[in-house]
């Protein structure tokens, strides 16, 4: 497939109180943004475990966003803090092992930041484009 073609896929984990509704806004106000996102609601940003980021990366994804509420206005008071230091440590290992740990994005995004949402999801496709497809897309094909 030539990079031309390449169109990178996103899973983003995302906060049930913010962000998604955030992009819940977008949709609803007609934003445009890049179909390359597949969402997966949480009820905390600080409820994913890094192992399911490992996964969608492991199992070919371009890219993931992880997407909480602001620092200080989290529902369940401080998930994010949880969620900023997980990814800081899931990032730092994934660059010992060699991977490019710029394929995870943490960003911050409220329920009335629906512009936001459509614009870090425009973002993260360019910048995906760019990289190119992750190197472990396919590996595992027998």
């Amino acid at each position: 497939m030539a990079d031309t073609e390449f169109e990178p896929r996103i899973i983003a984990f995302l906060c049930n109180w913010c962000t998604y509704t955030g992009a819940d806004l977008a949709g609803t106000s007609r934003i445009q943004y890049p179909p390359n996102i597949r969402v997966i609601r949480l009820m905390c940003s600080g409820a994913l475990d890094p192992v399911y980021v490992s996964k969608a990366l492991l199992e070919g994804a371009d890219g993931v966003l992880i997407g909480g509420c602001h620092p200080g206005d989290c529902h369940y008071q401080t998930g994010n803090y949880k969620a900023r230091r997980r990814v800081a440590i899931l990032k730092s290992i994934l660059k010992q092992l060699g991977f490019d740990e710029d394929r995870i994005w943490l960003r911050w995004i409220s329920a009335s930041e629906g512009r936001l949402f459509a614009d870090t999801v425009t973002e993260m496709v360019a910048a995906l484009k760019a990289k190119g497809p992750n190197p472990l897309k396919g590996a595992w094909d027998i």
